[in-house]
């Protein structure tokens, strides 16, 4: 905490410093969303390079005084929450001045801006994110309140803890962990009892795109029980797009990769070549929209995709189709198909990429 206490007080000294000296105050931010201030490694994914390109946030541009301002507030709240040891969710900071803010996304990009300025992760910061994702299956951990929490024996899932940063005493038997894309499909699987059917196995679903908290909860159990990591995703290219967020990243979160992404994430299904293997009927599949097919294209072209061959070859057949199915078309198949035949048989004989 007092790196972060020093940390902020060295900005707030360059402000007084600017005004002392007539001058006007500036914030400078990395530019977090530019694909050239990043670099794709093997080993920890899409990460920042040192020598990004930054942009200026100024206290006498009518365009960035504001968002200045803004910077100061919430850079206050986070300072008088680290000297008090105290916790509060971006949404919070929101409702502090509902006003001021204007919205929820403002706080959201000022937090990382913060973060990534500071070269401190978030939960440093004592900022916790809302979270949305879900864990169920073969585990028990404790929360840093001493709370226990047992993932194995509740018929429904545990929302995925606040604080990951906090929890100790993992203990799992699993074999594996699988990380679903969406809540109907992990909520189906929790009913077929799935994680004690086949083997002891976690699993995740970040609901769509995942919040921090789940891909930090990700993280910590790979690198807690080193056992392999399967996704079940949409075979569509926003499926394909969550799954490269837990594997390798986002351009947005890139400063924080090292405790976010796990390479090791292999792709279990939907494959778009399934499709074809399992006689799908076309009926029951999507027409791409123009949307998706910008999408697939923007994604063949990222530097790790060229790194994956069977990756590659999955999406071009996906774009030549130019069809999507959700996992929902097994039931095509049989209600319980999912369950009772797909995922089995992939996981004994190997079907993952």
């Amino acid at each position: 905490s007092s790196e972060v206490l020093e940390a902020i007080e060295n900005v707030i000294q360059d402000v007084f410093q600017s005004l002392a000296q007539k001058k006007a105050p500036v914030l400078t931010v990395a530019n977090r969303t530019d694909w050239r201030n990043i670099e794709y490694k093997d080993s920890v994914g899409l990460q920042m390079i040192p020598a990004c390109t930054t942009k200026q946030i100024r206290s006498d541009c009518p365009q960035s005084a504001r968002r200045f301002a803004l910077m100061l507030k919430i850079l206050s709240m986070i300072y008088k929450m680290v000297q008090s040891n105290t916790y509060a969710t971006k949404r919070d900071i929101y409702y502090s001045a509902t006003l001021l803010f204007g919205s929820q996304s403002v706080v959201d990009q000022i937090i990382n801006d913060i973060s990534c300025m500071l070269k401190i992760p978030r939960r440093s910061l004592h900022v916790l994110a809302t979270t949305k994702g879900f864990v169920a299956g073969n585990l028990s951990y404790m929360e840093e309140d001493g709370t226990k929490v047992n993932c194995t024996c509740s018929a429904t899932a545990v929302t995925v803890p606040s604080n990951v940063q906090g929890i100790k005493n993992l203990t799992s038997h699993a074999r594996f962990i699988l990380i679903v894309e969406k809540d109907a499909t992990f909520q189906r699987l929790l009913d077929d009892d799935f994680f004690n059917k086949v083997s002891p196995c976690i699993m995740i679903t970040g609901r769509g795109v995942p919040d921090l908290n789940t891909r930090l909860l990700v993280r910590k159990l790979w690198d807690s029980f080193q056992i392999p990591i399967f996704t079940l995703m949409d075979a569509d290219p926003h499926g394909v797009e969550i799954m490269c967020v837990y594997k390798y990243g986002s351009v947005s979160m890139s400063f924080e990769a090292h405790h976010l992404t796990v390479p090791s994430v292999k792709w279990l299904g939907l494959l778009p070549s399934d499709l074809e293997r399992l006689n799908i009927c076309k009926d029951v599949l999507i027409p791409f929209t123009k949307q998706d097919e910008n999408k697939l294209a923007s994604i063949q072209k990222r530097p790790y995709i060229a790194c994956q061959p069977l990756w590659k070859k999955e999406l071009e057949i996906m774009a030549a189709s130019k069809m999507k199915a959700e996992i929902q078309v097994l039931t095509s198949l049989s209600s319980d198909y999912l369950s009772r035949v797909y995922l089995p048989n992939k996981l004994q004989f190997g079907g993952w990429l």
